[in-house]
C-alpha cells in the first residue's frame, strides 16, 4: 500500500520535477561548479600547474588589500556609497512609487513607468557616453552653459570634490526606476478597502500614506534593504571605472574595491590576488546578511527574510 502511494506521489509531482531540472543543472553547472575555483584565493596560481597542481600559500594573497596605502580609500567609498544610496533609493523609490499609483489613467501610467524604468536597460558604457556628453571640458553641455553666461568651465574630470555627487546623481538616474517599480507593485496589491475606511474616518493623505502605505510596504523595503545590505562590500563596477573614464586624479573619490582589484590584476595579472578580493568580499556580504537579518528577527520577527 505505501509502495503504492510512493508511486503515485512520483507520478504526480513528476512533471513538476522535469519542469525544475533545466534550472536545476543551469545553477549547478553556473553557480556550484566554480566553487571549487575558491581555492585559487588561497594559491599562487600559475597556469602551468593549474588550479590543483598551484602551490598553497595560505593568506597571502589578502595581504595586498589591507597592506596597502589605498586600502581606508577603497574600502571607505565602497561601503559609504553602499549606505548612502540604500537609504536614498529607498525613499526615493517609495515616494516615485506612490506618486505613479497617483496616477488614474491607464496610458499616462505605462508611459510614466516605461520612461522611469528606461534608465536601468541602458548599459552603463552607453550610460560613461552620455555623462562626458555633459562633462566634458571642451564641449560638454554643461561647461557650454557655463560659458555662455561669462562663467568659468570647470574641469570635471580633474577635480575629485564633484565626483561622490556625480555618481550619485548617475545612480539613481540609472537604478531608482527599478525600485519604484517593485515598491508599486506592492502598493497595487494593498486593498482600497483601507484608504476608503480612512476617507470615511476623515484622513487626510498624508496620513494615509504614513498610516497605511508605508507599514504595508515594509516588507518589501525590509527585502530590498536586506538585498542591498548583501552587497555592501561590492560595487557598480562600470560605474565607478566607466563615467569617470578612469581617471587617477579621481580616484579618492572613485575608486572601491573592484575598481582597485582590476588595476591591479592588469599591473600585476595576479590572479590569486583578485580571488582572494572576490572572496573576501563574499564573507563580509554574506556576514552582513546575516546580521542585519539578526537584527531585523529581533526587532519584527515576521518581517525579517529568515
Amino acid at each position: 500500500m505505501n509502495g503504492t502511494k510512493k508511486k503515485f506521489k512520483l507520478q504526480r509531482w513528476l512533471p513538476f520535477y522535469l519542469m525544475a531540472l533545466p534550472c536545476v543543472i543551469y545553477f549547478f553547472i553556473n553557480n556550484y561548479m566554480p566553487m571549487a575555483g575558491l581555492q585559487i584565493a588561497f594559491k599562487q596560481y600559475n597556469v602551468r600547474d593549474g588550479i590543483w597542481g598551484s602551490p598553497w600559500i595560505g593568506f597571502e594573497n589578502f595581504k595586498y588589500l589591507f597592506s596597502s596605502s589605498d586600502a581606508w580609500i577603497i574600502t571607505r567609498n565602497t561601503i559609504g556609497y553602499n549606505l548612502f544610496w540604500i537609504v536614498l533609493n529607498t525613499v526615493l523609490g517609495v515616494m516615485i512609487a506612490i506618486f505613479l499609483n497617483e496616477v488614474r489613467g491607464k496610458t499616462a501610467k505605462k508611459i510614466y513607468q516605461t520612461f522611469i524604468l528606461l534608465p536601468y536597460l541602458i548599459s552603463m558604457v552607453v550610460v560613461s557616453y552620455l555623462a562626458y556628453a555633459f562633462l566634458s571640458e571642451q564641449t560638454g553641455f554643461i561647461n557650454s552653459i557655463l560659458k555662455a553666461v561669462g562663467l568659468q568651465p570647470i574641469m570635471w574630470y580633474q577635480k575629485a570634490k564633484y565626483w561622490p555627487v556625480i555618481l550619485t546623481i548617475v545612480y539613481e538616474w540609472k537604478n531608482i526606476g527599478f525600485n519604484a517599480i517593485i515598491f508599486l507593485a506592492s502598493l497595487v496589491g494593498i486593498s482600497k478597502d483601507y484608504y476608503e475606511a480612512a476617507e470615511v474616518d476623515g484622513a487626510t493623505k498624508w496620513q494615509q500614506i504614513r498610516k497605511i502605505t508605508i507599514p504595508m510596504l515594509t516588507p518589501t523595503i525590509i527585502m530590498l534593504v536586506t538585498i542591498g545590505m548583501g552587497n555592501i562590500f561590492r560595487s557598480d563596477f562600470g560605474l565607478f571605472y566607466q563615467v569617470p573614464r578612469n581617471q587617477g586624479l579621481l580616484n579618492a573619490a572613485t575608486n572601491t574595491i573592484d575598481t582597485y582589484v582590476f588595476r591591479a590584476l592588469l599591473q600585476t595579472g595576479d590572479i590569486g590576488m583578485s580571488s582572494a578580493a572576490a572572496f573576501y568580499q563574499s564573507v563580509v556580504c554574506l556576514i552582513t546578511i546575516l546580521v542585519f537579518n539578526g537584527i531585523m528577527n529581533k526587532i519584527s520577527k515576521e518581517n525579517a527574510m529568515f
